[in-house]
């Protein structure tokens, strides 16, 4: 089961934390991978270890952000390997220059935000679609914040649930072209930026604090997401169209929820604690 030997796969995002962990489980299942991202040195490392599985692999250094940037990549897909079966849109963020509470948010933060996670989300899956004439898989990585208020990341978490409208919208407007469009919505997961200065979980109590909010007892790992894209990518998911598939460990609290009432707590933020 769940064999996807003779599947070209595209990631974006694909250069570490998440999309890494997806395009390893996809090489895994016998797919041959291409792996999209902004950092060469990032997706020849991730392209290296799925060789190194025995995979047939290639990067593509592109900016999601760029129309032409993904044309490139359909093109360099096709080029190579002439057909797409599957196409996992998981390049996604938000800066911490560009959250913050609602009230203070700007333009331009909400522009760089919204436009990476749900504008090039959407241009991305209409190129693969235009790409995929024998019908194929498109997977969006969504979030859990796409159904639990936000407070502090609130444009991300809007643009995440776009993400999720879109996709169930996609997953109509394409069925007959035999394209099935479906979302995985990540919990927290733990990457290699959370052992950095900037990450967000860089701290033993900031970890231990969302861990006791999952009751499996732990945070996710890149390695747990990959799966359920295997799944969506088989034949064995090919009645599964328009559907949001959570992988969070059984975690309903809203992790900015959470970070939001400590802060609070310890002194409201923002133009609105004035007023």
């Amino acid at each position: 089961m769940f064999d996807l030997t003779a599947k070209v796969c595209v990631v974006t995002g694909g250069g570490r934390g998440i999309g890494g962990g997806i395009a390893r489980a996809l090489a895994s299942a016998g797919a041959t991978v291409v792996v999209a991202g902004r950092t060469a040195e990032l997706l020849a490392h991730t392209v290296a270890g799925l060789r190194a599985m025995g995979a047939t692999a290639e990067s593509v250094v592109v900016d999601i952000t760029d129309a032409a940037s993904i044309d490139s990549l359909v093109a360099f897909t096709l080029e190579h390997f002439g057909r797409i079966d599957c196409w996992v849109n998981n390049a996604g963020s938000a800066s911490a220059a560009d959250v913050g509470p609602m009230i203070d948010i700007d333009e331009n933060q909400w522009d760089r935000v919204v436009d990476l996670n749900f504008k090039a989300t959407f241009f991305a899956c209409q190129a693969a679609a235009r790409a995929m004439t024998a019908g194929g898989s498109i997977i969006n990585i969504t979030s859990r914040s796409a159904s639990n208020p936000n407070p502090n990341t609130g444009n991300y978490g809007a643009a995440k649930a776009a993400v999720e409208n879109l996709s169930s919208t996609l997953a109509v407007e394409w069925g007959h072209l035999g394209i099935r469009v479906n979302c995985v919505a990540p919990g927290l997961v733990l990457t290699e930026l959370d052992d950095t200065p900037a990450g967000v979980m860089n701290t033993p109590e900031r970890r231990q604090r969302q861990a006791e909010s999952v009751p499996l007892g732990r945070m996710g790992v890149v390695d747990d997401i990959g799966p359920a894209c295997v799944y969506l990518a088989s034949d064995e998911a090919q009645w599964v169209s328009g559907a949001v598939v959570p992988v969070n460990g059984g975690s309903r609290v809203s992790v900015g929820y959470m970070s939001y009432l400590r802060a609070h707590a310890a002194g409201a933020t923002g133009r609105a604690a004035a007023q």
